[in-house]
């Protein structure tokens, strides 16, 4: 059953701003998506965690945010136990463009973190790479984005929205551990937001080399078995360029389709060099395992 996006279960306000710069996040829309979720659920889980758009939004009573790249749960931990400490990772990067070239400091910190991985650095390159576009090397593992064009936010600025999604988190326990994990820990009546990588448009990006959507679809299966509500976000459309999308999505494992548009695709414009490209608007598709 496909829905319009005049149906819904909640009304959910997304954060002012995001916190991490990240591309494909669902921060502008993340109030239309969650207003699909249903009111009352038990402990929410968004395993897939990456810029937090979608838990901040919905700011659960009770919730687990988690991914496998540590150095983004170092950063999501911090936000947590020492919101402060989170300024001054970024207020040390930061402050230093006031006497330094932009892009000299950025390959710098990116030299650091792909000495070793860590959050500090890993914060700073989220808000200062081109588009906020986290592409690592398959070969050996390195982070490769360039320098974006524009100036990372400014520390107070960062500072203010520390705060607020320091508040809207403050029930969220965050975990760096496997998605497949994150799944085996939900119950009856727990909710499950995913947005996975999409392995045919976002390939060059973290996490997208790994990711086998099968596997994910055969633990939504096992949730929903057990009573889980499950939400999943994935390619709204059918081609992915000059590619068709044959999407090995189970029969009657999702009762509800909603498509949302995302607006004009950034990682397109970075694979075409920065091109405008006009016909290159991204939908995405909502599917849900319960129904309205």
């Amino acid at each position: 059953m496909q829905l319009s996006l005049d149906s819904k279960f909640a009304t959910y306000t997304p954060p002012k701003s995001q916190l991490l710069k990240w591309v494909g996040n669902k921060q502008r829309f993340a109030g239309e998506i969650a207003r699909f979720f249903p009111t009352e659920f038990n402990t929410f889980f968004e395993p897939f965690l990456g810029s937090g758009a979608i838990i901040a939004t919905v700011s659960p009573k009770k919730g687990i945010g988690s991914d496998v790249f540590k150095p983004l749960m170092e950063i999501w931990n911090k936000l947590k136990l020492d919101p402060n400490g989170l300024i001054e990772w970024y207020a040390e990067r930061r402050n230093r463009l006031d006497n330094e070239d932009k892009k000299k400091v950025y390959e710098d910190i990116k030299a650091s973190f792909n000495l070793n991985h860590n959050g500090a650095d890993f914060l700073f390159l989220t808000r200062s790479c081109y588009g906020g576009i986290i592409r690592f090397r398959k070969s050996d593992g390195f982070m490769s984005t360039p320098c974006g064009v524009h100036n990372p936010i400014a520390v107070q600025t960062f500072a203010k929205r520390v705060v607020e999604w320091n508040n809207r988190l403050k029930n969220v326990e965050f975990l760096n551990i496997d998605y497949k994990d994150a799944f085996d820990l939900a119950k009856e009546g727990d909710l499950i937001y995913c947005d996975p990588p999409y392995s045919h448009s976002q390939s060059i990006l973290y996490g997208a080399q790994d990711f086998d959507l099968k596997s994910l679809l055969v633990k939504i299966q096992e949730a929903k078995n057990r009573g889980v509500k499950v939400a999943l976000s994935i390619d709204g459309k059918k081609k992915s360029g000059n590619y068709l999308c044959e999407l090995p999505i189970p029969e009657n494992l999702f009762e509800e389709e909603i498509f949302v548009s995302v607006g004009r695709s950034m990682l397109r414009r970075f694979q075409m060099e920065g091109k405008t490209l006009e016909s290159e608007l991204v939908s995405d598709r909502l599917l849900l395992t319960y129904s309205s």
